[in-house]
């Protein structure tokens, strides 16, 4: 069972391969999943299904992607924690095709087991390791390397009007982002978020 309180974290470190869910690994927060391809190597370099639908199907996980995000930042920067309100939120699965990134999402699902719960993993081009984050989580990520590009499909598209964030500092979550937020490279808008006490969001916890 998961300690009691936001400011508990889990990361990709405390968590164990289920093998049963192959190629996917449970995270300890409900529905938030990691996928790992199946990587071919040889000599000439590799080859990989970043995604397939049929492996989603197979696990009983129906996400029609419509849209496809990517960006490129630099060292230091700190993007989120977003996430778009009910009707238009958005499940996404993310991954790093440069560099290195400690993603990071929050569970605010009303009445689900992990509420205010902060998981984090390292996504990089070399690991290949993608998160799927399904709707009803804040999102946001903090970049390692000295660049990082960074890719994510989403099942719902961008709607203004339903933008929502929590604060990247909130005291009550206590996020280890990886770097030292002296220097974090932050929006004006991400800098004015409310706190996840403060916020408003309409997810509730289907179990």
């Amino acid at each position: 069972m998961l300690p009691a309180g936001p400011t508990n974290s889990i990361t990709k470190n405390n968590i164990k391969k289920d093998n049963a869910i192959m190629p996917f690994t449970e995270t300890g927060i409900p529905d938030l999943l990691i996928y790992e391809p199946r990587v071919f190597a040889d000599s000439r370099g590799y080859f990989f299904e970043s995604y397939n639908a049929n492996a989603f199907e197979q696990e009983g996980l129906h996400f029609p992607f419509v849209q496809d995000n990517q960006a490129r930042s630099t060292y230091g920067v700190l993007r989120g924690l977003h996430y778009q309100l009910e009707p238009y939120a958005q499940t996404k699965l993310v991954r790093a095709l440069e560099g290195r990134i400690l993603d990071v999402v929050v569970d605010i699902r009303k009445g689900s087991p992990t509420y205010g719960k902060v998981f984090t993993i390292e996504l990089s081009a070399e690991n290949k390791l993608q998160l799927l984050v399904p709707k009803g989580f804040a999102h946001g990520y903090a970049v390692l390397s000295e660049t990082a590009e960074v890719m994510y499909k989403c099942d719902n598209f961008y709607h203004k009007a339903s933008e929502g964030g929590i604060i990247y500092n909130d005291p009550a979550l206590n996020i280890d982002w990886g770097i030292d937020l002296k220097d974090a490279i932050v929006s004006d808008k991400d800098q004015v978020l409310p706190t996840l006490a403060e916020s408003q969001h309409n997810f509730v916890y289907n179990s």
